[in-house]
């Protein structure tokens, strides 16, 4: 699954490329993945043009003259292509084709633009979705509604990192910084590396932190996050930026897959666990594990 940052590259690179264009048609090949009424299609998709291109925690919004947006979930394999004259940008799961013909049998949407360039949206495992959603509404969906605000908002400090956190407060910190109602867009990769950054270990239950490490928590997580959107997300897996290049960010990771390599800061072994049902990195040293 995609975390803020990976999201956040892709909505900056479609930023760049969607405004001013009008949507001339529409098909698709699997209803789960474009769930909407042809009606409404044919009258807020047909003949309206991107005004902008959003993201909130996980999900893209493309947002339409019609007044209605698009709301999309990449999942696991989602990926979004544009291509136009002189013109071929990929963000997303990089094994559907980049360089190749499209559409192909991973292609489930396709809107096609009056001049001609085209935005496909492929999903080899099909569990991600393109929703037609009036704009007004798209933050009463369920899920607008209990995700938790955005951990780079100018409004959200440590502060509110702590209060948000203690909600959770008899669970492990790891546990708490993945629950997308506590904050939007953590994953595990970040979670890892801002509390390796904290000096925290990730069992640590939310109700021992202390106000000074709940400060460097939200410190570390906000550096991680920016640098990770710089350097154009992870190479974790599965994303690539808007111009089908792999994110850098994970040359830079300092805890997160680095299981049996020497931690930068103290040159201990870091060592691997599961907490939170997820593979946690972490440094024996710099992050000592809470006694029982």
């Amino acid at each position: 699954m995609p975390e803020l940052p990976e999201v956040e590259t892709v909505k900056i690179g479609l930023a760049r490329l969607l405004p001013g264009r009008q949507i001339a048609e529409v098909d698709f090949d699997w209803p789960k993945s474009f769930p909407n009424a042809p009606a409404d299609v044919q009258k807020f998709i047909i003949k309206a043009s991107v005004t902008e291109v959003k993201r909130r925690a996980k999900v893209l919004l493309i947002e339409l003259s019609s007044n209605y947006s698009l709301v999309i979930h990449l999942k696991m394999t989602g990926q979004l292509v544009f291509k136009g004259a002189g013109e071929r940008f990929g963000a997303g799961h990089p094994n559907a084709s980049l360089v190749g013909s499209l559409p192909d049998k991973s292609t489930r949407v396709t809107l096609t633009f009056t001049d001609n360039s085209r935005l496909f949206f492929n999903d080899q495992r099909k569990f991600g979705w393109v929703r037609l959603i009036p704009t007004p509404e798209v933050m009463n969906l369920d899920f607008f509604k209990k995700v938790g605000p955005e951990p780079l908002a100018a409004d959200f400090g440590w502060t509110d990192l702590c209060e948000r956190l203690l909600r959770r407060k008899n669970t492990s910190i790891k546990a708490a910084l993945l629950d997308q109602t506590v904050v939007a867009g953590v994953g595990n990769i970040y979670a890892d590396e801002s509390l390796w950054g904290a000096k925290i270990h990730p069992s640590t239950s939310v109700k021992n932190l202390s106000a000074r490490q709940f400060h460097e928590l939200y410190d570390e997580l906000v550096y991680v996050l920016r640098l990770a959107i710089e350097k154009g997300g992870s190479t974790d897996r599965n994303y690539v930026d808007a111009e089908g290049k792999k994110g850098s960010y994970m040359s830079f990771a300092r805890v997160f897959r680095r299981e049996g390599q020497s931690c930068p800061r103290c040159g201990s072994i870091i060592e691997k666990s599961r907490v939170a049902g997820r593979g946690t990195h972490f440094c024996p040293l710099c992050q000592p594990k809470p006694p029982l």
